[in-house]
């Protein structure tokens, strides 16, 4: 459990951590955003777009775009073509609240240096990825560093 559980105000979205989409050629979909919108591809992490909390400044964050082959799995079992990932400040917590709120939750957990990872399914039955980042990657300490 993390620091916040006892917070009943724990267990919000912070922001935006990932947009994944499906595409029968994600190579050229991803060169076709990064040529039209600037979205730069780092082959070995993908297309990170860094910002900061209004709230708290000092905690950086980072949204990743993505394209996946359409034959990806990753999705299952939702049919629908993205996938979003939302970062949240505990994710203990928000999985409470959504159970307390009758919402479908996959029982797979991730638990990795990249932070804590869990699913959940909207009433539309499309998959949402739900993100804690590791807490030092939220902190001033890592200002001079690419998270």
């Amino acid at each position: 459990m993390t620091e916040n559980a006892t917070n009943p105000e724990a267990g919000r979205v912070l922001g935006i951590g990932g947009v994944f989409l499906k595409s029968p050629d994600h190579a050229r979909l991803q060169s076709w955003y990064e040529a039209n919108l600037g979205l730069r591809n780092d082959p070995s992490a993908g297309i990170m777009l860094h910002w900061r909390s209004d709230e708290n400044p000092d905690e950086r964050h980072m949204t990743v775009w993505s394209a996946f082959a359409d034959s990806s799995k990753y999705f299952d079992p939702s049919k629908a073509p993205f996938m979003i990932n939302y970062i949240v400040d505990d994710i203990d917590a928000m999985l409470a609240k959504l159970k307390a709120g009758g919402a479908t939750i996959d029982a797979k957990r991730d638990d990795s240096d990249y932070g804590r990872f869990a699913w959940v399914y909207d009433c539309d039955g499309n998959k949402i990825e739900l993100w804690e980042p590791p807490k030092a990657n939220l902190s001033a300490d890592t200002a001079g560093q690419e998270p």
